[in-house]
């Protein structure tokens, strides 16, 4: 089959030639009909993952299942589906409590194996963690659910428990700020986005955004508080930088939560965030790591019914070769939206 590989930390990528996977003991092997290109995958590309190298990287995808392996029951060849980028194992307390987002034998396909920006992709534990793709539900829309949309769903609905009524503040205005600020829409908040791209602050207001702030070296805290009359109640890091987790933290009012989605890579053995404010303004500091499989009946449920729309944030659909282009300058991308892949191209 055809893959983008990666030789070592911050190479060239190039598509090649490989062998196809074989489905795992309780796995499946997926015809992937479509794959996000992430600012996670440009993390894992730059080094900040301990992957091996060569390594296909890809961790949102769909498409139909091609191969099944021994012990899977619920899934035959042909079905359509999606599946959560973090991968549970199906057996320990927190898959079984539902919690397979944080299972400590946990799989991640582009991470911990070859991912799919590929032709095809190896899964592991299919019935824990496939999930059905709905008829009226096309491929490139539930490869964007994997890892951006759905991690913000969770964030804002079961981490943060954003109300209605409530001021949202997003920073960061690409895939998983944008689906952020869509999904706080649907749930009655009112949402200021920030970016330093005016495009994306754009998209964000038409997606729902009541207020945006550019961030180009103005005082973004201070420009949400004004906005929000005392700071917002919510804050989301949907980029993951020193810079954007502290002006998400010094934005809130106080007693509010910050929830971090964005990975952090170390600065300096490990990023800066103002304790400080946490500590002075009781403010609740969450963690958001995916969305198990367990959970996207609801999410689904809400997409069909056209209250949430996450084909809107698909920006542009790319060959393998082009995303092999696209990937080692994606932390400084000025694309609005999400960037899809069709391996088939």
């Amino acid at each position: 089959m055809r893959a983008l590989l990666i030789d070592a930390v911050r190479s060239t990528p190039a598509v090649r030639d490989v062998p196809s996977p074989v489905a795992p003991a309780r796995g499946v092997v997926v015809e992937v009909h479509a794959t996000g290109l992430c600012r996670s995958d440009w993390h894992a590309w730059a080094g900040h993952d301990d992957i091996a190298f060569p390594h296909v990287p890809g961790h949102e995808l769909a498409g139909i299942v091609a191969e099944v392996g021994e012990g899977v029951e619920r899934w035959r060849v042909g079905d359509r589906v999606t599946v959560p980028f973090v991968c549970g194992c199906g057996r320990c307390e927190w898959c079984l409590a539902g919690d397979a987002q944080v299972c400590p034998a946990q799989q991640q396909p582009g991470f911990t194996h070859w991912g799919s920006f590929a032709e095809r992709v190896a899964l592991h534990a299919a019935d824990a963690n496939l999930v059905r793709v709905p008829d009226g539900v096309d491929a490139a829309t539930a490869a964007a659910l994997g890892c951006r949309f759905a991690t913000a769903y969770r964030a804002l609905v079961a981490r943060a428990r954003v109300r209605s009524g409530e001021w949202v503040a997003v920073v960061g205005a690409g895939g998983v700020g944008l689906s952020a600020v869509m999904i706080a829409r649907a749930l009655g908040a009112r949402v200021v986005a920030v970016d330093r791209n005016p495009a994306a602050l754009e998209l964000a207001a038409s997606l729902g955004a009541e207020a945006t702030v550019l961030a180009d070296g103005r005082d973004v805290p201070t420009e949400v508080a004004a906005i929000t009359d005392g700071g917002a109640h919510v804050a989301v890091d949907a980029v993951g930088s020193e810079q954007t987790a502290s002006d998400a933290v010094l934005g809130l009012r106080r007693r509010g939560r910050h929830v971090q989605i964005g990975l952090l890579p170390p600065v300096d053995g490990h990023p800066r965030v103002p304790m400080d404010r946490v500590i002075a303004w009781e403010l609740d500091v969450l963690g958001s790591h995916g969305m198990a499989a367990a959970d996207y009946p609801g999410m689904l449920a809400l997409i069909e019914r056209g209250v949430l729309e996450p084909q809107r944030l698909i920006e542009r659909t790319v060959s393998l070769e082009e995303a092999a282009t696209v990937l080692p300058g994606f932390d400084r991308s000025s694309a609005a939206g999400v960037t899809m892949i069709d391996p088939r191209r």
